[in-house]
C-alpha cells in the first residue's frame, strides 16, 4: 500500500511542477516524472511476490505457471510508454529551445510580456 502512496505522490509532485511554474524546463521535468510515476504504477501492478518470468520451461506445468508466473502486460506497456515519452520529451526539449532562440528567455511571463 505504501507504494501506491509514494507513486501517487510522485505524480502529484509532477503535476505540481508541470502546472504551477513558470519555467519551461521545469515544466518539462514535471511532465518526465508523471511519466516515471506511470511507469511504475504500472510495473507494481504487474509485480507477484516470488513471482518467476513469464516464460514455460520444459516440465513445467500449466497450472504451477499460471500461479507464478508474472503478467506480461505491464512489461510490455512500460516499454511503449517509455518510447512514447522519450519522443514526448524530446519534442518538449527542441520546441523549448526555439522558443528560447526567439524570445531569450525560458520563463512564460517573461515571453508573455514580450510582443513578436
Amino acid at each position: 500500500m505504501i507504494i501506491y502512496m509514494c507513486i501517487a505522490i510522485m505524480f502529484f509532485v509532477g503535476l505540481y511542477g508541470m502546472m504551477v511554474k513558470k519555467n519551461i524546463i521545469k515544466m518539462i521535468i514535471g511532465v518526465n516524472i508523471i511519466g516515471y510515476a506511470v511507469n511504475l504504477f504500472f510495473i507494481v501492478l504487474g509485480y507477484r511476490k516470488n513471482g518467476i518470468a513469464p516464460i514455460m520451461v520444459p516440465g513445467m506445468e500449466i497450472k504451477d505457471f499460471v500461479q507464478k508466473a508474472v503478467n506480461p502486460l505491464p512489461q510490455a506497456l512500460v516499454l511503449t510508454s517509455i518510447v512514447i515519452d522519450l519522443s514526448i520529451i524530446c519534442f518538449l526539449a527542441s520546441l523549448s529551445i526555439r522558443i528560447y532562440e526567439k524570445y531569450g528567455s525560458f520563463d512564460f511571463e517573461k515571453i508573455r510580456r514580450l510582443k513578436g
